[in-house]
């Protein structure tokens, strides 16, 4: 899951982190090259149509980043066998220059091509598109469900043996294999047929995340991959279950969706090595402490000692409301913390090493407590035994790895964690399309053959 500020939103400030998207294509060559190397399955590229100074804090990647599609065409002429998947929102594209866009990609990339499809939920990105107000939920999935129809529909618009190419007899095509979309829903209309060859997938594998019912709908009948945030084993084990008995009761096979979970390994040679990277990161987070970050635009309200406190339920006359953030954290105190401070305080001594009463400071709770993230933390078995133990507990079908910050923590996973993760094998799955190589099988048709009723 390429973000080239890293995912992470102090993970810029990493020492030979990338921090400059004007130099973003320099990373992009080096995350193509060490992810295809590597034997990974894809790299995947989100969006987000609108900016702010908001997002400096709270996901600085966000700010300026390559648009989507432009990435991937980018990466199609310096990859040879990853696969390569854009996102694409269905709110406000539209679906033939969606549909040319996306076959054109699979045919430059041998059928490595793949499409993310979101829905939106940014009233900025909706002012951006010349909106009043952003749709709400019901009409956005009725369009994406539409939008769907309408790709498949397009990808559709020549079959396979359409194209004859016959020199002696003059004749390039067969026109009745090459058919209109005519496909005229409430919110998408699409005539066709589309002037790009047959995607040498047939259909481009589809991605699809999101938390509603009508999301999970849309996932469970037309998605190949489901994208799910889960922040426990047993919750991601509930929402595959739940999504596969969806898919069945849509009429599809339930093997044929692949569940897919987020995971953000901070990987080193050793596992102490990698809990002195996250410390770090906690330590680079920027919080109220008296300089001048608590003065800037949009700077987050919840990064400040009495904000931890609150949420860990220490009492306004507790001596530690006067402490300075760098101040250890007693063990007194900790050992009081409410539920909130006591799930962080034990994050922070697992994932960083940092034990109150001995070298925790305020600080690193602060951090933690406004920035979470579910790190996993340590060497290569380490990192291994995570992916081992979601897989056989059917939690996952596969994972979006993704990295605190570029280039040096997704080389380190592609060249300390992958090579343990072949050696088990979790990884280097082989197969000349990306519907190959996910195992999806041969895409159902939205057209009846023709010469069928």
């Amino acid at each position: 899951m390429v973000r080239t500020l890293g995912a992470y939103p102090s993970g810029w400030r990493h020492p030979g982190a990338h921090s400059d998207p004007h130099t973003d294509a320099e990373v992009l060559r080096r995350v193509a090259r060490l992810g295809e190397d590597a034997g990974l399955d894809y790299l995947f590229f989100g969006d987000w149509l609108a900016t702010g100074p908001d997002l400096e804090y709270r996901d600085p990647y966000l700010l300026a980043r390559i648009d989507p599609l432009s990435a991937v065409l980018y990466l199609a002429g310096v990859t040879e066998r990853i696969g390569l998947i854009a996102t694409v929102n269905s709110t406000y594209a539209d679906p033939y220059a969606t549909a040319r866009a996306t076959a054109s990609l699979d045919l430059l990339t041998g059928g490595r091509a793949g499409i993310n499809l979101v829905t939106g939920a940014e009233p900025r990105a909706a002012a951006n598109h010349g909106r009043d107000a952003h749709a709400d939920n019901t009409a956005r999935y009725d369009r994406a469900e539409e939008f769907v129809r309408a790709l498949r529909l397009l990808w559709e618009s020549w079959d396979e043996d359409a194209w004859i190419a016959d020199a002696a007899a003059g004749v390039l095509i067969a026109p009745e294999r090459l058919r209109a979309a005519a496909f005229d829903g409430e919110h998408v209309r699409v005539e066709g047929p589309l002037n790009v060859a047959r995607p040498p997938q047939g259909h481009l594998p589809l991605v699809h995340a999101g938390t509603s019912p009508r999301s999970r709908a849309l996932a469970a009948a037309e998605a190949d991959l489901a994208l799910i945030a889960a922040p426990t084993l047993a919750s991601a084990v509930d929402a595959r279950a739940e999504l596969r008995g969806l898919a069945e009761a849509s009429g599809r096979d339930p093997d044929t969706l692949k569940v897919i979970v987020p995971v953000l390994p901070v990987v080193a040679e050793s596992d102490a090595a990698a809990r002195a990277i996250v410390d770090r990161l906690l330590l680079l987070v920027p919080i109220d402490d008296g300089g001048p970050h608590r003065d800037r635009v949009a700077f987050p309200p919840n990064r400040s000692l009495g904000s931890f406190l609150d949420a860990a339920g220490v009492p306004g006359d507790d001596p530690a409301r006067s402490a300075a953030v760098d101040d250890t954290v007693p063990s007194a105190t900790a050992r009081a913390f409410a539920d909130a401070g006591a799930n962080t305080l034990r994050l922070v001594q697992d994932r960083a090493g940092r034990r109150a009463g001995i070298d925790l400071t305020w600080r690193h709770l602060i951090a933690a407590h406004a920035v979470p993230a579910a790190f996993v933390v340590g060497g290569p078995a380490a990192i291994a035994d995570h992916f081992e133990q979601w897989r056989d507990a059917a939690a996952a079908d596969g994972f979006n790895v993704l990295s605190a910050f570029q280039p040096a923590q997704f080389e380190a996973f592609t060249t300390l964690a992958a090579p343990e993760l072949r050696r088990r094998g979790l990884l280097g799955r082989s197969g000349a399309s990306l519907r190959d190589r996910l195992s999806l099988g041969a895409p159902r048709l939205a057209h009846d053959p023709v010469g069928v009723a």
